[in-house]
């Protein structure tokens, strides 16, 4: 509980979310990775049997934000909704991967 308080403090937070829309075989998945890279976002991200994607991302709720909107902005993905949800913050996780 300790560890998660000082991510907090430094503006950290964990937010799972389930995309819906155009978002399979368009390359979200390593669009997302990289993305996330890029932001200093950790977490993951993997395709669901119904359609939809689901990741787990971690970071700074403003670099969260702009890996979402990088997405929106692509030319192949369209994202129709996002539910997004808070979630316990994981002091030890230190990358972003795509799950299969």
């Amino acid at each position: 509980m300790f560890q998660n308080r000082g991510f907090e403090e430094m503006g950290k937070i964990r937010e799972h979310m389930v995309f819906t829309g155009r978002v399979q075989g368009v390359g979200f998945r390593y669009k997302a990775k990289y993305l996330a890279q890029h932001y200093g976002v950790t977490g993951w991200v993997c395709n669901r049997h119904d359609g939809s994607v689901e990741a787990q991302m971690q970071g700074r709720e403003e670099d969260l934000d702009k890996v979402l909107q990088s997405l929106q902005q692509d030319a192949y993905i369209r994202i129709d909704w996002v539910v997004r949800n808070r979630l316990e913050l994981d002091p030890k996780e230190r990358r972003f991967s795509v799950k299969y």
